[in-house]
């Protein structure tokens, strides 16, 4: 089978690429050394809030949402977000940082569908 991304996925293909050399391949030793100190159980790594607003700000945000999700999603098929979370699978928590990690993609997508604004 020969899958040809649309022109729309290339260009968030390049975007995350660009991203990921940019933000968080620098970073992978600083989260190791963070998360594997034992100083730091159950604290949240000081970057990830800096790099989720900048995620967010590229419009790499919330990327596994398909379609019917309105202005909350990139409206993405799965066969689209593939490669997306193909490349963010390169470092195992970089899809926190994109609002894509599992299991919470599946609650983030009952709650955008049920949830009230406060939720």
């Amino acid at each position: 089978m020969i899958f040809e991304h649309t022109e729309k996925v290339q260009g968030l293909i390049a975007q995350l690429e660009a991203f990921m050399d940019e933000h968080i391949y620098p970073n992978e030793d600083d989260f190791l050394h963070f998360v594997h100190d034992h100083a730091n159980l159950w604290q949240e790594w000081p970057k990830m809030d800096d790099l989720k607003a900048k995620a967010r700000a590229a419009g790499l945000w919330n990327l596994f949402l398909p379609h019917e999700y309105g202005e909350i999603s990139p409206g993405l098929s799965n066969l689209e977000y593939a490669p997306l979370a193909e490349i963010m699978g390169r470092v195992p928590w970089s899809s926190q940082v994109f609002n894509c990690s599992a299991p919470d993609t599946g609650n983030m997508e009952v709650l955008a569908k049920f949830g009230t604004p406060a939720q």
